[in-house]
């Protein structure tokens, strides 16, 4: 049977609607705290609620909360926005990032990880197998001890360059993703090394079918993009509305050529929208109902006069792609 987990339980994959694939709702990451970026703290539920609740009302179904643990998540206020809005949430296992590993953790983040005072040296200390029995608890049990599972595992790389803490969450992410079916979301920092991340999963017994790439918008190379979709993985350009990369009709320009190319079947739109700044309940910015009340408008127009079926392909970049991306492969 094939299903996604949701904090709401398992679903079938045609139930999940229009979805985004990468957002972040309630987050206190202790690196950001540490450094004293407010804007980085998306610390008030119940503004993030009233911005699910535009997205919801805008014909919005299905988020996909990619926040790890080492991204300090707030389980608890996430599947109460869940609970109040209607809207279902899919939650995240793994890692973030290594360079958010060095900020020290209050007692409730170190207890959760066995005393430790920081990521970084819980990680580089504890076994592969124990991270993964860690990592595998969150997905079959439910995260941070509370009764909501993970529906994906997650692990994160850094800019141009691969280090070996970070080879070992992939490890881990990948031996989660063989134990559970779960699939796997990748971090890629300014969208590079993704080809070297899934070289290393795929040394790992993980099929790439089954893994989506965050950030391809970062890093618009088209032979790159192209290279990344021939191994049957999953584009994420995840940061729409963030012009201050590219104007959208670049992007948008650049995913046109993509879907051309053959590989619409394998794109996946979100905003990765983890500021106070880019959310309009707390800042004024375009919040997550921008999806559909600014970026697809663009899109049909520019899609249309380039001579492809808009519809057809949103259809598959917000419902049918996310519906098999999020979809649990179990083995055997």
């Amino acid at each position: 049977m094939s299903f996604v987990r949701t904090f709401n339980g398992d679903i079938k994959p045609e139930e999940m609607g229009f979805t985004l694939a990468h957002e972040h709702l309630v987050c206190r990451p202790p690196h950001w705290i540490w450094k004293k970026e407010e804007d980085l703290l998306l610390d008030d539920p119940e503004k993030t609620g009233l911005d699910v609740e535009d997205y919801k009302n805008a014909g919005g179904k299905t988020i996909v909360d990619a926040t790890a643990i080492d991204y300090g998540r707030d389980v608890k206020a996430v599947a109460d926005i869940a609970e109040k809005t209607g809207i279902t949430v899919i939650g995240t296992a793994g890692f973030n990032k290594s360079f958010l590993w060095d900020a020290p953790l209050d007692e409730r983040l170190s207890s959760l990880i066995g005393g430790y005072s920081d990521f970084r040296t819980w990680i580089q200390d504890t076994p592969v197998e124990k991270l993964t029995d860690f990592v595998t608890e969150e997905i079959e049990n439910g995260l941070e001890g509370t009764t909501y599972k993970a529906g994906q595992v997650k692990f994160g790389t850094g800019y141009n360059m691969i280090s070996p803490l970070e080879v070992k969450t992939i490890e881990v992410a990948c031996a989660a993703h063989l134990k559970t079916g779960a699939p796997i979301h990748a971090h890629t920092e300014a969208g590079t090394m993704a080809l070297r991340q899934i070289e290393i999963l795929r040394s790992c017994g993980a099929d790439p079918e089954n893994v989506s790439l965050g950030h391809m918008d970062r890093n618009l190379d088209l032979w790159y993009h192209q290279k990344i979709a021939e191994t049957g993985a999953f584009l994420s350009f995840d940061g729409i509305g963030k012009i201050k990369y590219h104007p959208e009709s670049v992007l948008i320009g650049h995913i046109i050529t993509l879907v051309k190319d053959g590989f619409q079947k394998q794109i996946l739109i979100s905003g990765d929208t983890a500021r106070k700044s880019y959310y309009k309940h707390y800042k004024y910015g375009l919040g997550l109902d921008y999806s559909i009340t600014g970026w697809i408008p663009q899109f049909k127009d520019m899609a249309t006069s380039a001579g492809l079926d808009a519809e057809a392909v949103l259809n598959d970049f917000f419902v049918h792609n996310p519906a098999r991306c999020m979809t649990f492969k179990i083995k055997g």
